[in-house]
């Protein structure tokens, strides 16, 4: 079964007969379009990530459960793809967090 919708990568997906259809944004793609792979995590402008990519934030992002503010720009150490509803594993400012891949973009190495 489909992961996630190629368009809007949201996971609510319905399973029909001959294919499948995105709750979310209504899109339809049929059973011999599913990735064989698995999950491809892309950044906020359509980037694939792997894991030892370096991302920036796009945008301000206050961290939930303290003052902490993520700046725009700031840069990661080498990011970990994972499961869940937080696809990015990495350190910045040292901390280490989780992030939603659509906060980032890739940083050219």
């Amino acid at each position: 079964m489909a992961d996630s919708c190629p368009m809007c990568e949201m996971d609510e997906i319905l399973a029909l007969e001959d294919r499948f259809e995105c709750v979310t944004c209504g899109h339809e793609w049929s059973r011999e379009e599913e990735p064989e792979g698995g999950r491809i995590v892309k950044d906020a402008y359509g980037n694939p990530l792997a894991d030892g990519d370096i991302v920036a934030m796009i945008k301000d992002l206050k961290l939930q459960g303290s003052s902490h503010v993520l700046k725009s720009g700031t840069k990661s150490k080498p990011i970990r793809l994972v499961d869940g509803d937080h696809e990015i594993s990495c350190k910045m400012d040292g901390l280490a967090i989780g992030l939603k891949a659509c906060f980032v973009k890739k940083v050219a190495t």
